[in-house]
Formats: C-alpha cells, structure tokens, sequence
C-alpha cells in the first residue's frame, strides 16, 4: 500500500497539495509495484490540528477522481469522517481506511457496509494508558471486528491494523512488531503501517526522511511475522524488501 498525503503537514516530509505532483506520484508507485494507494487529506501525526471536512474534501476528492482514471489498482481513502468517506467512494475509492478505530465516527461501519467496501479498523490508544498492550489490542480489534459485522460488513472486507504509534509506548510498538504473529488468532488480514514512524526514529535517532533502512527492518520482520499489507511511503525499495520476504516466508517468487 503507497501513500499519497495531500496534506501539507504531513509528519514524513512527503506531504503534497500540488494535484499534478501526486498523480504523478500514484502512477509513480503502481509502477514501482504498489497494490494499493492510501489517500489521505488530513495529517494524524500526534499534535496534528483536525480540519474541517469540507477542507478535506476540496483536497481528496478531485484527485481520487482523477486518479481513478489513470491508474488500475485500488484507492483506499484515510479518513475517519464519514461524510468524507462517502464522497471518496463516490469519487473513485473502494476502501475505507480508520485509524481513529471507529471512535470518532461509529457510523463507518455503516457505509462500509452499504457500499459492500473493506474497511480496515485500527486499534487506536491514544488518550490513554495501557500496560499489557497485545491482549489489549487483539481484544480491542475483537471488539471492532464485532462492531463491523453487526453493522452488516462481511467478514471478507474487515481488515485490521493493530495501530502503530498510535497511542503506544516506544517499547510496546516494538513488541507489537515483535509479537505480530498472535493477531492472526483474529482470522483477518493483518496491515502494519511503521513507514518512517517515530518507532524507527527512536531506535535509530533519524529524522523520518532518513528512515528507509528503518523503515525495510520493520517490513521484513512485519511479513516474517504474519502481515498481509504493509502501508509505506517508498513503494519501489519496500516493493523489492516485500518481494524477497515473500520468498523467504511464502515461497512466492
């Protein structure tokens, strides 16, 4: 999964409100060999000021229609208001994409399940303090898994993310990493998303356009240990780090 922020303040550095640049920039990664492409018009880095939805909009949704022209893999949208969801898909996306786990906006789970789309749920721990971090998790994600299923979305098109950076320790994004292989007891695709996260900064003392090696460790290992999609800013060196961890793992060549 490559990311397109079309945010300016995008933590990474490649965040870009120039919509030629980012066509150029999605058509760039499908080539490198992304699968997907995540679109994002606001900033979740921790501190980040939320805007309002119409700012958003006027960012994502003439590029998504845009882009859903030029380029035949799936667009994802990275939003947690549903208003913006909603025009996205009508734009051209077919994912919804939720880091906020369904905290902000629970009505999600609805449009994802009207629009028959997957919807990738995220176990976000912002404002506030765990200590055994796996069982929270995986129970957190049980929890939303059971949420999108009420709401009508089919167990197909749920997808979890146990939310790197978000709202975890230092050492408990790593253990996360580490133990990554316990969330399959969830039986759904697992994504991890660590690009140029400050998990990588902290052990490496980079800033996060210095990243990359950081950022490939945490790809092979995320694969090694069980992720299916991994959500990335530099498609075509983690597209070759995927493709020989699969290898490895899988016997995919």
């Amino acid at each position: 999964m490559g990311i397109i922020n079309l945010s300016p303040d995008s933590f990474s550095g490649d965040g870009c409100s120039d919509i030629e640049a980012a066509l150029e920039r999605a058509q760039q990664m499908v080539s490198d060999g992304a699968d997907i492409i995540d679109v994002g018009g606001e900033s979740t880095r921790p501190g980040s000021t939320p805007i309002p939805a119409e700012d958003e909009l006027k960012r994502v949704v003439p590029f998504l229609k845009q882009v859903a022209r030029l380029i035949n893999v799936p667009l994802s949208i990275d939003t947690y208001k549903t208003d913006v969801a909603r025009l996205a898909l009508d734009a051209g996306a077919g994912i919804i994409n939720d880091i906020s786990g369904l905290r902000l906006n629970p009505d999600l789970v609805k449009l994802a399940a009207a629009r028959s789309v997957p919807i990738i749920l995220t176990s976000n721990e912002r404002g506030g303090k765990v200590e055994r971090i796996i069982e929270s998790v995986i129970n957190n994600l049980k929890h939303l898994i059971c949420i999108a299923l009420d709401a009508g979305v089919t167990r197909n098109n749920i997808i979890i993310d146990p939310g790197i950076g978000f709202g975890k320790t230092q050492q408990q994004n790593l253990e996360i990493l580490r133990r990554l292989n316990e969330f399959k007891i969830l039986q759904r695709p697992i994504l991890i998303g660590a690009s140029r996260k400050s998990v990588i900064g902290n052990v490496l003392d980079l800033p996060a356009e210095q990243r990359l090696e950081g950022t490939a460790a945490t790809v092979a290992i995320g694969i090694c240990k069980g992720a299916d999609v991994v959500r990335v800013h530099d498609v075509k060196q983690m597209a070759l780090v995927c493709r020989m961890s699969d290898a490895i793992v899988r016997g995919e060549i």
